[in-house]
């Protein structure tokens, strides 16, 4: 810094006194050298990198995660110290227990008094198949035709519905047998209705790009709090497990978030044995696993909380011809466990049908 200073000072005496161009030239090359000599060790190109045995970048749960240092320049290395998505973990990780999807390793190695952070990632693939189940309908009930379902939940043998559109979104609360609205609200003009959960006697209704979820009395539906949103940048469907809240947002991400504070904390990553699958939309929880919607897929995934596993299958896309045919029918969108009765209900958008299922395995 010093030596800048002076540099600056004699360039400023020397432009007065009409100093010769050369001269100029040549101060300028060395306040340039000095301020590049003080600014670029940390733009250099690392000469470590991170070597791994996923197979183009790819690895199953069933193996284990081989790390080593790639030294270009042979460099005598003091320590490494390895982290998957900030926690520390050896050079030789067992994949069975960590979550699926693409994952960030970061290497910190220790070198001549040095170090340098370098980085890569991983995606981590479910070693299984998913099982392929089907069905047996066991009774089909009235619902609502003009309904734009986005999200169904059970409480007391009675159904909770989120409906969505703009102008058109509603909180409903209804008897399943015979269809009938016993309570019904409308949300503001400006918000499209999605996925609903209940949880200690209070109903978590999403909106869909307004980064806003809504919380009511579920006796009353008097509005309590609204939540924002945190990296999640759309709501698409909500589930719980009496401690945890689960929230879609139409990617393969499914975020856990705090009931008491609805913070976003952590996400999981819905994986195959061959890849991402996104559009995860309505979601319930049913037996330790979550059961969603796919997006325009007809059919639902059954996932693993723990590790974003799908496990299973279900195609209901026979279900849609069960309905009445019009204009505005839409996709199988709600998924819904009652406990009463231990049985499954579906139905979809603008759907005039509730059917209440049972699942089997082929």
């Amino acid at each position: 810094m010093f030596f800048l200073l002076i540099i600056n000072k004699y360039l400023a005496v020397n432009l007065k006194s009409k100093m010769s161009t050369f001269n100029y030239l040549t101060i300028i090359f060395l306040s340039t050298l000095f301020l590049s000599c003080g600014s670029n060790s940390g733009n250099k190109k690392s000469v470590f990198s991170i070597i791994t045995n996923a197979e183009k970048g790819n690895i199953s749960n069933d193996k284990t995660l081989k790390l080593s240092i790639e030294n270009k320049k042979k460099h005598t290395i003091d320590s490494v110290l390895y982290y998957l998505n900030n926690n520390k973990i050896e050079n030789s990780l067992v994949l069975e227990n960590v979550k699926l999807g693409k994952q960030t390793i970061e290497a910190v190695v220790y070198f001549n008094n040095q170090k340098n952070i370098i980085n890569t990632s991983i995606t981590i693939l479910n070693s299984n198949l998913p099982v392929v189940y089907t069905y047996n309908v066991i009774n089909e009930y009235p619902h609502d035709i003009t309904s734009y379902t986005q999200g169904i939940e059970f409480l007391n043998d009675t159904i909770y519905e989120s409906t969505g559109q703009y102008k058109e979104s509603k909180l409903r609360k209804i008897d399943y047998k015979t269809g009938n609205i016993i309570k019904s609200i409308n949300l503001a003009d400006d918000y499209f209705g999605e996925g609903l959960t209940i949880l200690n006697n209070k109903v978590y209704q999403l909106t869909w790009k307004e980064d806003k979820g809504f919380v009511y009395d579920v006796n009353t539906f008097e509005k309590l709090s609204s939540f924002k949103y945190g990296n999640s940048k759309e709501g698409w469907g909500l589930c719980n497990n009496n401690n945890i809240i689960y929230k879609s947002d139409g990617t393969e991400k499914i975020w856990l978030l705090n009931p008491d504070t609805l913070v976003e904390e952590e996400f999981i990553q819905v994986y195959t044995n061959k890849g991402k699958i996104v559009g995860i939309n309505e979601m319930e929880w049913i037996g330790g696993y979550i059961y969603a919607n796919r997006y325009q897929k007809d059919g639902v995934a059954i996932i693993n909380p723990k590790n974003g596993a799908v496990v299973g299958v279900i195609d209901f896309s026979p279900l849609k011809k069960l309905v009445t045919q019009h204009a505005g029918l839409d996709v199988l969108n709600g998924i819904a466990y009652n406990p009463k009765t231990k049985t499954i209900f579906v139905t979809g958008k603008r759907w005039d049908k509730l059917f209440e299922i049972e699942i089997i395995s082929k």
